[in-house]
């Protein structure tokens, strides 16, 4: 009886455990992890959301940048991290894109992660260094079959949605150019700039101030819409490729396990904070759209997005070993 008894204690502590558990949390510094180097889009919103967490849990935010590997590296760290909220991450499409392209993760996407919340969905903004004799998808075209295989572009690394967008240009419009993949965004904004690389896809954010400076060319949006933040920058469907929607989205995770009290609390905090009028207005100035799902919801969208890209990468013959 008194067997019986103590593991009826036990059990009704279990279940008082996890709201208990999210009524505290956080108690001490979350770590963010971040796949890419300082200065991108995935970055930026990192540290906003950061900035936007500490104030809400009254904790430091820690941003932890692991560049590499396909963003491998940093998806692990968070996948093997103890399941308690401590540690989470901002993942982007690459994610979705991996496991069709890559022999052997250190992870399983949808076991080891648990999706919290889609932070934005980023239209690509196609650019082009203002040395080059291009204004349109059509000047692009008409210089890459002049000079096949000379041509070169920049992505913030291979399977980013800027990398696999410009294949898919090259696929639609028959074209030979290059791939250069850099570290990130920041560097691959540098690599343009200086003229390494004579085109390059990647979210606004970190491209439309050289835009308005003169050093680029908007060339086109990649969503099948206009951009509210770049009205006179076409589509690439209306310069000819009919069908053409790629976008970047850019999410929270945090390790497979976690207490679903603790998710739904950190869920609540980063909608809370991208309904802030502050967070709005910058996230409107970057570019970035905003979708509110539950995490159930962003769960659904992310093996959507996977089994849209392995299709995509099925096509392309895309492998990294």
């Amino acid at each position: 009886m008194t067997t019986a008894r103590t593991l009826a204690l036990l059990l009704i502590a279990a279940l008082f455990a996890f709201p208990a558990e999210a009524q505290d949390y956080p108690t001490r510094t979350i770590r963010f992890i971040v796949p890419y180097p300082a200065g991108g889009t995935t970055d930026i919103l990192s540290r906003i959301i950061g900035d936007k967490l500490s104030q809400a849990f009254g904790q430091t935010v820690v941003i932890d940048n692991r560049p590499g590997g396909n963003s491998i590296i940093a998806t692990s760290a968070v996948a093997k991290a103890a399941p308690d909220g401590y540690t989470i991450g901002m993942f982007l499409t690459t994610l979705a894109v991996n496991p069709f392209v890559t022999k052997s993760l250190p992870y399983d996407t949808m076991k080891d992660l648990t999706p919290v919340a889609l932070v934005a969905i980023v239209p690509g903004l196609m650019v082009t260094n203002a040395e080059t004799p291009v204004n349109n998808l059509q000047d692009m075209i008409k210089l890459a079959k002049a000079e096949p295989g000379k041509l070169n572009y920049g992505s913030p690394g291979p399977l980013t949605s800027g990398h696999l967008s410009m294949e898919l240009i090259k696929k639609m419009a028959g074209i030979d150019i290059t791939h250069i993949p850099f570290k990130g965004g920041q560097p691959s904004v540098m690599g343009l700039l200086q003229n390494q690389v004579q085109f390059s896809i990647a979210g606004s954010p970190s491209l439309k101030q050289y835009v308005d400076d003169g050093r680029f060319k908007a060339v086109a949006v990649t969503t099948a819409k206009r951009v509210p933040s770049l009205p006179n920058v076409p589509t690439l469907a209306e310069q000819g490729l009919t069908g053409y929607d790629t976008f970047e989205w850019y999410g929270v995770f945090v390790t497979g396990g976690t207490p679903k009290p603790i998710v739904e609390k950190i869920h609540r905090e980063i909608l809370r904070a991208l309904a802030a009028p502050d967070m709005q207005e910058k996230l409107a100035a970057q570019g970035a759209l905003v979708e509110q799902k539950s995490p159930e919801e962003f769960r659904d969208f992310v093996v959507s997005e996977m089994n849209k890209w392995k299709t995509l990468v099925s096509e392309m013959n895309f492998k990294v070993e």
